[in-house]
């Protein structure tokens, strides 16, 4: 028995926090499978018309798809159906946020440098396919808000030169909305994308080898146990409130889940911009934020490992002081991601605010051009003036706070020696910047 309880002891140290969002990612794709099994047992993935005569009164007789129908059944006629729908919708949106929050701490401590860079491309690729899947799933209720996002894909792909038009006609199998767009987001929720991200998982995992620890297991089941207190106590996606999707329509104050709200933002601000190029339009307005953006900056995101020791030249430095330049440009990505998030609310802002939606429109439009680049310059000092200080406090000690009087009767203060871990350290990609600051100094 001791011999075991210092097993797990070990094991327990091993398992080191910077795991910690990764580790949820996994336990939350896991509930998202094992609950998403449940719903396709009463999905009916179909898009022809009938009368409902359910549960929910208040939208008897009204016609609408069997995909919305099997919803409403599901929320309303399946033991736990609607506790299910709930449990997913949440685990869904948590294996997003972990994605991102791993990739973060990937970021900032120097986790994508080689041989992990492999690791790092694995985690994007997560990402994005966790985004598909979201947005899938998020047609196949076929209600108002889902025709929403039909909406915005159908104005995307048009958006897109040459081949726009005929990419939107296969998608949609002829004009929108057509009748195989829910079956087709159907299949590709419940059987390519969960192919896919599981084989990553498996390559990840024989990559890292993670073993089974007490903070493992615990870390699961508190992973389930939030996600089903989230189910039980927080209403999320109440399709029975929109209504059945209607070609054209959209319900006031819809907005997309929050991993896709840059998307929606970006589309707001930018301007309505469209030329005509040989006869044809070209939609900037559309182009721009709903492809461009959003494809500049994954593309950036997975070949960034490619670019940091070019731009930074860091090598093994794993403290985000330490290397101020990514640190910096880190900084400036999540202030243009949350500011083109923020924008997503708009409306709500002049709202509530009782100030103009042209003047909030304005406002986000110069703030996601000059917001990124303040961030970096103040970033990039607040680095460096940490750098600096560590490195006076290696040659020199950590100040006490304490006076003495030597026997000249003078005064100086006592300081205390720093652990090696604080060593002087050269700043990554900013070594002229302190130089030239501790000559000033």
């Amino acid at each position: 028995m001791r011999a075991l309880a210092k097993k797990l002891y070990r094991r327990s140290r091993a398992d080191r926090w910077s795991s910690l969002f990764g580790q949820v990612a996994v336990y939350s794709f896991v509930v998202t499978a094992i609950s998403g099994v449940f719903l396709l047992l009463y999905y009916k993935p179909s898009m022809t018309q009938v009368s409902y005569h359910g549960s929910y009164r208040k939208l008897d007789g009204v016609p609408m798809s069997q995909a919305y129908r099997s919803t409403l059944d599901i929320s309303f006629d399946v033991r736990g159906g609607l506790l299910m729908r709930q449990i997913h919708h949440w685990a869904a949106l948590l294996f997003i946020a972990a994605v991102c929050a791993h990739l973060l701490r990937l970021y900032f401590t120097g986790g994508f440098r080689r041989p992990r860079w492999l690791n790092w491309l694995i985690w994007v690729s997560l990402l994005v396919l966790g985004m598909v899947a979201g947005v899938s799933g998020a047609i196949l209720p076929d209600d108002l808000l889902s025709g929403g996002s039909l909406g915005v894909l159908e104005g995307v792909t048009l958006s897109i030169p040459v081949i726009g038009t005929h990419l939107m006609l296969w998608i949609f199998g002829g004009d929108f909305p057509g009748h195989v767009i829910i079956a087709r987001a159907y299949w590709l929720h419940v059987a390519v994308l969960p192919a896919v991200m599981i084989a990553l998982f498996a390559l990840l995992r024989r990559r890292s080898r993670p073993v089974i620890t007490p903070v493992s297991v615990v870390m699961f089941w508190f992973t389930c146990a939030t996600l089903a207190l989230l189910g039980t106590f927080a209403q999320v996606n109440p399709v029975w409130l929109f209504g059945p999707n209607q070609a054209g329509s959209i319900s006031a104050g819809s907005v997309p889940g929050w991993y896709m709200g840059f998307l929606d933002g970006a589309l707001r601000i930018m301007p309505g911009w469209e030329f005509s190029v040989f006869g044809h339009p070209l939609t900037l307005a559309v182009l721009v934020p709903g492809v461009l953006v959003p494809g500049a900056f994954f593309t950036l995101l997975a070949v960034y490992p490619l670019l940091d020791r070019r731009l930074t030249g860091d090598l093994v430095r794993d403290r985000p002081r330490d290397a101020a330049t990514r640190t910096g440009i880190g900084a400036a990505g999540i202030t243009f991601y949350g500011l083109l998030w923020a924008a997503a609310a708009n409306d709500q802002i002049a709202y509530h605010l009782s100030i103009s939606l042209y003047a909030v429109t304005w406002f986000f439009r110069v703030a996601v051009l000059a917001g990124p680049v303040l961030t970096y310059m103040i970033t990039e000092r607040m680095c460096l003036g940490l750098a600096r200080r560590d490195r006076d406090e290696a040659e020199h000690g950590r100040e006490t706070g304490r006076i003495v009087m030597d026997s000249d009767g003078g005064y100086r203060e006592i300081r205390e020696p720093v652990p090696s871990p604080r060593a002087p350290v050269a700043v990554a990609g900013s070594r002229r910047g302190l130089e030239g600051s501790s000559r000033g100094s």
